[in-house]
């Protein structure tokens, strides 16, 4: 029963971050700012490594959650750089 319980809640979590990255991928081609796009990007990422964790928690493999950590770190700086360019209009001073 628990094996069931668990394919059905990896399922529907699978499908809602589908949609997630797909509001976030919206936003990042319609937003009318820059800012916009930029938290589009962060909400992106954070959902696409959600998205890998439900796949490894899914398939028992380890390389899912290393990847997810590796985008994890990736995406913050992505964030900070973008912020920074936004905010002063250059990254490095």
């Amino acid at each position: 029963m628990s094996i069931f319980v668990l394919t059905v809640a990896l399922f529907i979590s699978k499908v809602f971050l589908t949609l997630a990255v797909a509001t976030a991928a919206y936003r990042i081609l319609r937003g009318p700012r820059a800012q916009d796009r930029v938290l589009g990007m962060d909400t992106l990422y954070v959902n696409a490594m959600l998205l890998l964790l439900v796949f490894g928690i899914g398939s028992g493999t380890t390389l899912y959650f290393e990847v997810a950590l590796v985008i994890g770190l990736l995406g913050f700086v992505a964030t900070l750089t973008l912020a920074k360019f936004l905010l002063r209009g250059e990254v490095i001073e």
